[in-house]
């Protein structure tokens, strides 16, 4: 066979290959819409070339072990499909690589976008709206409202459903940033929805389309309200 016909079949077979990780693997759908949202974050920011470089290098980490951990627990499937300790193991340890490239990803990610994000937080200009009990119970009812309509709206065709506790969550967290102003503390505030995001997608009949359409549009609607009510 012609070398260049060999390569392009293998090309062929390895892009066969993310198709079908990217298609079956609900993990692997969350690591590319987390890279795409990076990357669009890397130009919005004007990251510098060696900041880039390592967003790069974690994306290609995180990627490439969810394709290793996805080939061994096929591969464990068709050798053992019975339940047994050994291929419990086996797909743990998989698992477990993929959790510290994604920590290593999350680590790189927080040490290249904080200076950025605390520049462009600290020159924008933040209106002083009064934030009372009432004001914040004012905001969640608006959000969850929105979410039901939107709910109530795709539900008999199965479509799309934003996850309401995720839209509420995100809500609030936004609405500390927002007030605070301080980047350290919207941090802190986006760390505590992301935990309550994997919370939710480990628990049974949860979609992670779903949560991520809940947190989008609390955000979006807690922003739009803030500022527009300033």
């Amino acid at each position: 066979m012609n070398p260049l016909v060999r390569w392009l079949k293998s090309m062929r077979h390895a892009y066969e290959g993310i198709q079908y990780a990217l298609s079956t693997q609900p993990n692997m759908k969350f690591h590319f819409f987390a890279s795409f949202a990076v990357l669009v974050s890397a130009l919005f920011f004007r990251l510098p070339r060696t900041d880039v470089l390592l967003l790069l290098l974690a994306i290609t980490l995180v990627i490439v072990t969810e394709l290793i951990n996805t080939g061994i627990e096929k591969t464990v499937d068709l050798a053992m499909p019975d339940l047994h300790p050994l291929a419990k193991i086996a797909k743990d340890v998989a698992a477990a690589a993929v959790l510290v490239t994604a920590v290593f990803a999350a680590a790189v990610g927080v040490a290249v976008f904080y200076s950025p994000v605390e520049r462009w937080v600290r020159h924008r200009e933040h209106p002083d709206v009064p934030l009372s009990i009432g004001s914040v119970w004012l905001y969640l009812a608006l959000v969850a409202l929105a979410v039901i309509v939107v709910r109530t709206r795709f539900r008999a065709s199965g479509q799309l459903k934003p996850s309401l506790w995720m839209a509420l969550a995100v809500s609030l967290g936004t609405l500390i940033t927002l007030k605070s102003g301080d980047t350290l503390v919207g941090l802190l505030a986006l760390v505590m929805c992301g935990m309550f995001l994997v919370m939710l997608y480990e628990k049974q009949g949860r979609s992670l389309a779903g949560i991520l359409a809940g947190g989008l549009l609390g955000a979006v609607l807690t922003v739009l309200a803030f500022f527009l009510g300033g």
